[in-house]
């Protein structure tokens, strides 16, 4: 239990403002996997907490001295952006990020401010954590005041509680405006708080329908005929036939996480919050959703992804022997086929998602990470200039893609040649040529101060509940999602 989960035992504790800021911390910004821990957790420490607060108060007495600005509740005095702290010396900046991969893309902004500024050259200092732990440890690095890194790579399910209170990332306005207009604003905005924006998305992450032709074709079925495909129910007649024909499920659905509902209810206008943070778990359109793949569901030709997940090897091996006809994910799934499922090369091609409703977007950015400055950074100017050349001009985006195989927010790159070439493993075809006329503008969801809480209850109890036990219907999934949603407002 509480395996993804920091506690604050590391933190001196010499005034009663440290206890203080650690039962903020605790009752606010703990991050872990599953909220029933998050439940347990709070209940267990309440008393602990309590008492470290009085004998914090007992310990320091009248004599200590404290500092009056930005949350230091350990004692070091930090400047405000721009200030002096630990992260770094001279022209060294610290990175941390939650994907080793992503060294590509900040090396490449290394390089290329090097290039640019070869007498007075730029170091970079890279750290990798998974998800959890480092929006945990970066949370306590900076609400203590030292050990934080100059930049940070901050995946979006836990950026809105970076947002809260006294915000101590850097405002990027004047990096991200001037840039705006040639990329997905959907996407920054995201990251943005009244007005001000404070961090910089690595893709848009349009999330695409894969087909395997191999078996579509043994179906009797071409790809014309999967490009007619425009709405849902077009979509599951013809899954229908596939597993009639084949014997092989048309797709799978993630009964430990939340894909394709999310993308799904996104689409439709829908989320598990409102823009305001209110809850919207429960509405109408929703349940729809839910309803609708509940019934694809119990036609046979939809079944659990093996593990659970489509980010696990089980999954990947099964894919690679032609577990399923087609898969919704995120455009960022493709480096999963081509790096873990070998045997589908030339027989996946990619399409965009089918709707509801004419009218609805044909593709939903999901998933991302928002790259920002803190403000324990001592060179805020030089961390900005490293951003900049790592994530947001022409050349970065189409670094990204080519390293990565992340789809860029710049949409004046989708047409670049580098981006625009066949890609034999998907079809021998362009994934630009065929979904670029549907990103530019495409909705994501709501980053709001429940995101967490929300997910996990989709991820660990509706679509188990639905889909697994069936011990709910889907509105009674939902609407008991929303009441615990609700309470914890």
């Amino acid at each position: 239990m509480l395996a993804n989960t920091r506690l604050l035992g590391d933190l001196p504790c010499r005034r009663a403002g440290t206890a203080v800021l650690a039962y903020y911390l605790l009752f606010n910004y703990v991050v872990t996997d599953n909220q029933k821990e998050v439940y347990l957790m709070k209940k267990l420490l309440a008393s602990a907490l309590a008492l470290t607060t009085a004998l914090s108060l007992a310990a320091c007495g009248s004599g200590s001295t404290g500092n009056s600005g930005g949350g230091n509740a350990g004692g070091t005095q930090t400047e405000a952006a721009g200030g002096q702290s630990d992260s770094g010396e001279g022209n060294v900046i610290t990175v941390w990020t939650s994907n080793e991969l992503h060294n590509q893309m900040f090396e490449f902004g290394e390089k290329v401010y090097n290039e640019k500024h070869g007498d007075n050259p730029v170091e970079l200092k890279i750290e990798v954590y998974p998800n959890a732990e480092m929006a945990n440890k970066l949370l306590i690095a900076l609400q203590s005041g030292v050990g934080a890194p100059d930049i940070a790579d901050i995946n979006i399910n836990y950026f809105s509680n970076f947002l809260k209170g006294d915000i101590q990332l850097v405002p990027l306005n004047d990096i991200v405006e001037k840039e705006l207009p040639s990329c997905v604003q959907s996407r920054f905005d995201l990251y943005k708080e009244d007005g001000t924006y404070y961090g910089i998305p690595t893709h848009v992450g349009a999330s695409v329908v894969y087909y395997n032709m191999e078996i579509i074709e043994k179906a009797g079925f071409t790809i014309e005929d999967v490009d007619a495909i425009e709405t849902w129910d077009q979509y599951r007649d013809m899954g229908l036939q596939v597993f009639e024909k084949t014997g092989i499920p048309m797709t799978v659905y993630e009964v430990s996480n939340q894909r394709p509902f999310w993308p799904m209810i996104v689409q439709r206008g829908g989320d598990y919050l409102n823009a305001d943070g209110s809850v919207a778990m429960d509405s109408e359109s929703n349940i729809q959703v839910l309803e609708w793949m509940k019934d694809f569901w119990d036609t046979g030709a939809v079944v659990a992804a093996p593990g659970g997940s489509t980010s696990v090897e089980e999954f990947w091996t099964w894919m690679n022997q032609g577990g399923c006809a087609s898969l919704t994910m995120p455009s960022w799934f493709m480096s999963r086929f081509t790096n873990y499922m070998p045997d589908l090369e030339g027989k996946i091609a990619i399409r965009p998602m089918p709707v509801f409703e004419k009218g609805e977007p044909r593709t939903v950015g999901i998933g991302g990470t928002g790259t920002a400055i803190t403000t324990q950074c001592k060179n805020v100017e030089l961390a900005k200039e490293v951003l900049y050349e790592s994530k947001l001009t022409y050349e970065a985006n189409v670094n990204i893609w080519e390293c990565l195989q992340f789809d860029p927010v710049r949409s004046d790159v989708w047409a670049d040649d580098s981006l625009t070439a066949p890609m034999p493993y998907f079809y021998n075809e362009s994934f630009f040529k065929i979904m670029g006329e549907y990103m530019d503008g495409c909705p994501s969801p709501v980053n709001a101060g429940l995101s967490v809480a929300a997910q996990d209850l989709v991820n660990n109890t509706v679509m188990y509940s639905v889909f697994v036990d069936g011990s709910q219907t889907p509105a009674e999934a939902l609407k008991a999602a929303a009441e615990e949603l609700r309470a914890q407002q």
